[in-house]
């Protein structure tokens, strides 16, 4: 009994250190880039033009609203619908359904380097779209595609089969049962998922490099090149002669995470309510 208990008070002890731990490494580099960025922000920062004295991150800020919507759009209705077929159609020990799952899974941990080559070699070469953002944000949509199907996946599961089978019940078709019952139940898991989509999507460098580009103006049509927040405060820091305006781009980059979670957090919690 007291060797139970050792272990329990152990235990809840190194639970309670990682947790601390954690949040202190966390709080840390928060405080560090506030600390080193907010001195040198200004006006300038937000120019509607780069230029070499400015240096301003306002176009990289549109290209990184831009490259999410899009990228969104195109990954997260064939993620939801995919993880819809595999949890509400496909037969319960399918070896297809689970090669899908076993590849999705893979996909996520695949480093984001390799899907800029892909990116490289497929849109940006084969397709012949050139440093874009189009090829940006189809490479983007393929690297949040199995993020969206897993999370997606998970959160139907989470829904209690007594929804399913009342609603069959009640003589509603499958199709009403899933969209009306199952899905808004859902909604919260969902939306965790695009919320990792998006943190992914603002901080990503690597596969951008390769698809994208870099040019620091707001392209004048999806087939241009531009660079986003997380490219431009890569490429500053690169130079080596904008590292304070570097610093600044990291804390407008963020902010927006931090936003938009925030904003997708009350978004679940209101459909949680209702």
């Amino acid at each position: 009994m007291k060797r139970a208990k050792a272990q329990s008070a152990f235990l809840k002890t190194a639970v309670y250190a990682a947790a601390a731990l954690t949040a202190t490494v966390i709080l840390f580099i928060l405080v560090y880039i506030f600390i080193k960025g907010i001195p040198n922000l200004s006006l300038g920062l937000f120019s509607l033009k780069y230029t070499s004295t400015n240096v301003s991150l306002f176009p990289a800020l549109i290209n990184t609203v831009t490259m999410t919507v899009l990228s969104l759009l195109i990954a997260a209705p064939f993620g939801i619908f995919a993880a819809i077929y595999l949890v509400e159609y496909a037969k319960r020990g399918n070896r297809l359904v689970g090669l899908i799952r076993i590849t999705a899974e893979t996909l996520s941990g695949i480093p984001s380097i390799v899907y800029g080559l892909f990116g490289y070699l497929f849109f940006v070469t084969a397709f012949g779209w050139g440093y874009s953002l189009l090829a940006g944000v189809f490479t983007l949509g393929i690297m949040i595609l199995p993020v969206i199907i897993r999370t997606t996946e998970e959160a139907l599961k989470a829904v209690p089969d007594t929804f399913r089978e009342g609603s069959f019940g009640l003589g509603a078709g499958k199709v009403r049962t899933v969209f009306r019952i199952v899905l808004p139940s859902a909604v919260p898991g969902i939306l965790a998922g695009i919320i990792l989509s998006i943190g992914r999507i603002v901080g990503e460098t690597a596969a951008l490099i390769y698809t994208a580009g870099t040019v620091a103006q707001i392209p004048g049509s999806l087939l241009s090149s531009g660079r986003t927040l997380s490219v431009h405060m890569y490429a500053l820091w690169a130079e080596g002669i904008n590292t304070k305006q570097s610093y600044a781009t990291a804390v407008v980059l963020l902010v927006i995470v931090v936003g938009l979670n925030a904003v997708s957090s009350l978004i679940a919690k209101k459909f949680t309510r209702g």
